[in-house]
């Protein structure tokens, strides 16, 4: 299993145990992952995911997973969260923003 979130790319990162004597040994700080349960309301199918907690934190801020996958960028996401979000996209109605209109 990777040690890695499939919706923020987070992934380990590198630093060091420091001793009372200043002695610095290797360790590594892993991200706080769980497998979650999402489901795509436009899609019509739901995902198993490893996921870090401030990514369940930002589903949650954003309101949905389908919103949060139209605003999250693609470098960060796995590859088969990139495949969901083009089916999202393209099935999610375009909303045009009003123009203002001048006289």
């Amino acid at each position: 299993m990777s040690k890695k979130c499939e919706l923020t790319g987070k992934i380990p990162m590198k630093g060091h145990n420091v001793s009372h004597a200043n002695n610095k040994t290797k360790r590594r700080f892993l991200p706080n992952l769980k497998k979650v349960k999402f489901t795509s309301e436009l899609a019509g199918r739901s995902l198993k995911l490893t996921v870090s907690n401030s990514g369940v934190r930002s589903v949650d801020k954003k309101g949905s997973f389908d919103e949060f996958l139209k605003t999250v960028k693609n470098k960060n996401i796995s590859p088969r969260l990139k495949k969901l979000k083009k089916v999202i996209l393209f099935k999610s109605p375009y909303k045009k923003k009003p123009v203002a209109k001048s006289a």
